[in-house]
């Protein structure tokens, strides 16, 4: 029979934060999957492992609530303690990621409804409509009996809300969605008239006479209103974020626990605009995974943890998932190669994660996540990925001393969700035009200039910068317009790339119907303004007058006070400007009226980080080295994804083999080395 439930009270003095004091090894476990002997072995293997903190309870609604009202925590409690006694912390899932199979039988309008109208079945995970009343009530009700149970055990470390909110059920279409999305745009928009002038609703006899007749953006036979695709993606963001809070709500009310859930900031989830959520999380945590489908994994690797420290407001964060070797979602699972793993973990911590966890600790034996990899494989341990996994936890011991440090760099990067969903819409000039490209692409020069790069939110200050760089940024507001313009005016440099400044909040194209002002965001600060787009088709490359390279993209530019880089040698927009520098008060801005090829964009910016001052590193190719520092010490990362050894001058302690470090260090191929710089050193800031 279920245990009563044993109702506590907050500890005095928890202070809401998450501030370890060394370097911490994690892992999610999935104890329900396993019998109860399996548990003494595993918690055995974790300390051996150095792993400290466990993530539990994240899809355990069906095994401590197997109907509904009826609870059994008898195997949760034995494992919270089994952990504890252990001396390792938890990170306490609240069970609700997934719902049961009775509560979907009893309420089927909880599954979500696709644009064409179809419900998706039981089954999978995240089944559920994130306006349904139903599964709030019953999601929260669970969550109260796990706070009540739980909010006081010794053991627990931190409220896991959830898991990967809106990883498969971010946008839903059924009547309830478009209910709450009729909601949202009252609150939103007041009165239907200033709805119809915001959605541009005289284009194709668009105009609402009533809010009721307003509908999600579901299947159309033509392209659908571009401004109510757009505010549908803010509601289902917003919706999400309402939901979480509602979680978060009831636990802060049992404890002072830290309360987050894991983001998704990876190339493949668009969905939430985290800017928005971040401040409602105790501590940013994120889950990121390779993706062998793209042109330059590692690097994007390595923006998703920059993004992540931007999110953070540059304090540490977690990493919440990562795989050790292949995952189970991609068309090719590619296994890491020996060392690949400390090295993609190292690349987190470089970049300020002082939490690194894992997906998973044991591999599964059944379900659709069976050949996922785990620090313990289903070969045991008499396996290289076990020997790596012991490996690790002895590395990241070995860093603990540079835990609370903040990444240092002077040039920063503007990045937007609502950029991202705005320019992929219907009716655009190019689909080959991806938001996420253009920004992988400024990301990656600044990456092969050896230079570490903040990624900062649209309105974002920009005073601890030298170099400011915005790719496509499609949709801007004034205040984002502003800010990044007097940055220039007090005597700061920007790169602009193309497709930036087009539209406003609205997703209405920035002009002037009275044709007294260019059309843009940015013509004051760059310059000019562009007179007509002349995208390219695929595989076709553009020459530039300088020698450089560029395909996709064309416009026809017309400068009024800026000076003209590089023409157009080839292409639509012959003899044209392709590259201008515009002198703005103190300050220089650069535009990019094409899409450049590696090298050229990377010739390209290292021009304006040396206008601006930024000092940049020359780096063999596949090398990274990223600086962590507090007030009295300084940390240098050494990378080398490449296939050669490499030197690098340095002085100071070499933190993972134990050596002293005088005038350079020796990184091997695949190799990572973390030097803790002597004072003088540390000194040049």
């Amino acid at each position: 029979m279920p245990k009563e439930a044993r109702v506590t009270t907050p500890r005095a003095g928890r202070a809401v934060s998450w501030s370890p004091d060394s370097v911490v090894l994690g892992c999610d476990y999935n104890p329900e999957q396993w019998p109860e002997s399996v548990w003494k072995h595993d918690v055995a293997l974790m300390n051996e492992a150095g792993i400290t903190l466990v993530a539990i309870n994240i899809f355990g609604w069906a095994e401590i609530e197997p109907g509904p009202g009826e609870y059994d925590f008898t195997r949760l409690d034995a494992i919270m303690d089994l952990l504890h006694s252990a001396g390792i912390r938890v990170n306490l899932g609240t069970g609700t990621s997934s719902p049961p199979a009775w509560l979907t039988t009893l309420h089927p309008e909880i599954l979500p409804t696709a644009a064409d109208g179809t419900r998706s079945s039981h089954g999978g995970r995240q089944a559920w409509c994130p306006s349904s009343p139903e599964f709030r009530t019953a999601a929260l009700g669970l969550v109260q009996k796990v706070a009540e149970r739980y909010s006081s055990h010794p053991g627990l470390a931190l409220w896991h809300v959830s898991n990967e909110l809106g990883c498969h059920n971010a946008l839903c279409y059924c009547n309830t969605s478009a209910a709450a999305f009729r909601h949202w745009l009252r609150a939103r928009y007041s009165t239907i008239d200033a709805l119809n002038e915001a959605w541009g609703t005289a284009f194709w006899s668009q105009r609402y006479s009533d809010w009721n007749q307003i509908q999600p953006p579901r299947t159309t036979l033509s392209s659908a209103n571009p401004a109510q695709r757009l505010d549908f993606s803010r509601f289902s963001s917003d919706e999400l974020l309402d939901y979480y809070r509602a979680e978060a709500e009831l636990l802060r009310g049992h404890s002072t626990i830290p309360v987050t859930t894991n983001f998704m900031v990876t190339a493949h989830i668009r969905s939430q605009n985290y800017w928005q959520w971040a401040s409602e999380m105790d501590v940013i945590a994120n889950d990121h995974y390779l993706d062998h489908r793209l042109p330059h994994p590692i690097s994007e690797l390595s923006f998703a943890a920059d993004l992540t420290r931007g999110l953070a407001q540059g304090k540490p964060w977690m990493l919440m998932e990562q795989a050790s070797s292949a995952v189970s979602w991609q068309p090719h699972n590619l296994a890491k190669q020996p060392g690949e793993m400390m090295r993609n973990t190292l690349t987190h911590v470089a970049r300020g994660a002082d939490t690194v966890c894992f997906f998973q600790w044991r591999a599964s034996r059944h379900g659709a996540e069976k050949f996922h990899s785990a620090l313990l494989p289903h070969a045991g341990t008499d396996t290289s990925q076990w020997r790596e996994t012991l490996d690790l936890g002895a590395k990241l011991h070995a860093l603990e001393s540079l835990a609370g440090t903040r990444v240092e760099s002077s040039v920063a990067l503007i990045f937007s969700w609502e950029a991202w969903w705005a320019a992929e819409g219907d009716a655009q000039p190019s689909q080959d035009v991806r938001y996420l490209e253009q920004v992988h692409a400024a990301y990656e020069a600044l990456r092969a200039n050896g230079v570490t790069v903040d990624v900062v939110a649209p309105g974002a200050a920009l005073d601890e910068y030298e170099l400011v760089v915005v790719p496509s940024l499609y949709l801007v507001d004034d205040h984002s317009v502003d800010i990044i313009t007097e940055f220039v005016e007090r005597g700061g440099v920007a790169v602009v790339t193309f497709f930036s400044g087009i539209v406003d909040e609205t997703d209405g194209i920035r002009l002037d119907p009275t044709g007294e002002t260019p059309p843009g965001a940015f013509h004051d600060l760059l310059g000019g303004w562009t007179e007509q787009f002349f995208p390219v088709l695929p595989q076709t490359e553009l020459v530039l007058d300088d020698g450089g390279i560029a395909h996709t993209w064309a416009e026809h530019v017309r400068p009024t006070s800026a000076d003209v880089v590089a023409e157009f040698a080839s292409g639509p927009t012959l003899g044209g400007p392709a590259i201008t520098r515009n002198r703005f008060g103190s300050g220089a801005a650069w535009y990019v009226a094409t899409a450049l090829d590696e090298p050229t964009f990377a010739d390209l910016m290292g021009r304006a980080l040396d206008e601006a001052g930024v000092e940049r590193l020359d780096l063999p190719a596949g090398v990274e080295v990223v600086t962590r520092s507090n007030d009295s010490d300084r940390y240098r990362f050494v990378i080398n994804h490449g296939a050669h050894q490499i030197a690098f001058p340095a002085d100071g302690a070499e933190l993972l083999t134990g050596t002293a470090v005088t005038g350079s260090v020796t990184v091997p191929a695949g190799g990572v080395r973390v030097i803790r710089l002597t004072v003088e050193e540390g000194a040049m800031r």
